[in-house]
């Protein structure tokens, strides 16, 4: 039965060949929406944790995402924050999103409480010198061409880059909180407070005399592990809706195309099914070989989409390397087991018209 399954796939090779396209094409689109996100809200997390903080402080009704809401509440909130118990050091930041090139975001810092949580790593260049100077991460700096001295433009305005260090500590570009939340037009705000306690079996006391705290009641406070566990793409705003939209999409493809393939194959062989049944195939043996044949070409298929994928991850590395494109193996098999339940649905009603065939209209077929 493989070789005849084989024989009927290699015997049409440009539609066998759109099939495998499609299928692949399903796993794709799946693939690169899920790593793009994925690789977003991760990449987010592990630049964040690497700030130093273990108190997340945001403003009442904030998003846990912290580059949304903008600057709602006043800076100096900090200065409340740091004279509380166990607090060894609070900085305020504040957060705005860069849409030009790839989506990131841009903190706003103290520059001396900021790096009182955890210091720079300096690869060259050394803190803000003047309002309109910026630190880069080296990520930012080798994917913009951009060195100490260099000027980039940002939010319709000219920085000047007076330092570069080590990715891995917040956003990929620091400037002046001034400078910031006046662009952004709430002067002397701050979109999140990042706090260090003097222990960490301290953090929870912190957080209930926050919440104690009158003027600070009403702020969300929780560690950052805490903040953490809320990183996943399924809290991601929309993450869901896109990618279950994706899906279906994907899915509708991979079936009609796989359905026209098989069948077309099924009408072409209807004298070949008759001889097959007049030989005495049994309608299981007929709906067996259509399927295996479909599920041949969609695992091909599949086999190629991660392929691709995997390509498309290198390619994203080298031309956008601030843009995170995370494939994961739980989403590989995912992908392909939505694809090949796609192809499945697709060869059934055809492999079913297979097996009902009568022997003999169908060796009178013409």
């Amino acid at each position: 039965m493989n070789k005849l399954v084989l024989g009927n796939i290699l015997y049409r090779p440009l539609r066998t060949a759109i099939s495998l396209f499609a299928v692949a094409v399903e796993v794709i689109m799946i693939l690169s929406v899920v790593a793009i996100m994925v690789g977003i809200v991760q990449g987010a997390a592990h630049q964040t944790s690497g700030i130093g903080a273990d108190i997340i402080v945001q403003p009442p009704n904030a998003s846990f995402i912290t580059s949304v809401g903008g600057a709602p509440v006043p800076a100096k909130v900090a200065d409340a924050l740091a004279k509380l118990p166990h607090v060894a050091v609070s900085s305020p930041v504040a957060v705005d999103l860069n849409l030009s090139g790839a989506v990131q975001s841009i903190d706003g810092i103290d520059f001396t409480t900021y790096n009182a949580l955890r210091p720079f790593q300096f690869l060259s260049g050394g803190r803000f010198t003047r309002p309109n100077s910026i630190i880069v991460d080296n990520v930012y700096a080798r994917a913009h061409g951009t060195s100490v001295g260099g000027v980039v433009r940002l939010m319709n305005h000219q920085f000047r880059v007076c330092g570069i260090v080590e990715h891995g500590k917040g956003a990929r570009i620091f400037m002046p909180l001034d400078t910031l939340t006046a662009l952004m037009g709430s002067p002397g705000n701050a979109s999140v407070f990042y706090i260090r306690s003097t222990n960490s079996k301290y953090q929870q006391a912190i957080i209930d005399e926050i919440h104690s705290t009158p003027g600070l009641s009403t702020y969300k406070a929780q560690t950052l592990a805490e903040w953490m566990s809320m990183m996943t793409p399924q809290h991601l705003p929309g993450f869901n809706i896109a990618l279950n939209s994706v899906i279906v999409i994907a899915v509708i493809v991979g079936f009609l195309v796989i359905f026209q393939s098989m069948y077309t194959a099924v009408m072409e062989r209807t004298r070949e099914i008759g001889i097959l049944k007049s030989l005495g195939g049994s309608k299981f043996y007929i709906m067996n070989l259509v399927l295996r044949e479909a599920m041949l070409v969609a695992v091909a298929g599949i086999a190629i989409g991660i392929g691709a994928a995997q390509l498309l991850r290198v390619l994203f590395a080298a031309k956008f390397p601030t843009l995170p494109y995370l494939l994961t193996f739980h989403w590989r098999l995912e992908a392909a087991g939505i694809a090949l339940a796609g192809a499945i649905l697709g060869a059934l009603y055809p492999a079913w018209t297979a097996a009902r065939k009568d022997p003999i209209d169908a060796l009178a077929y013409e």
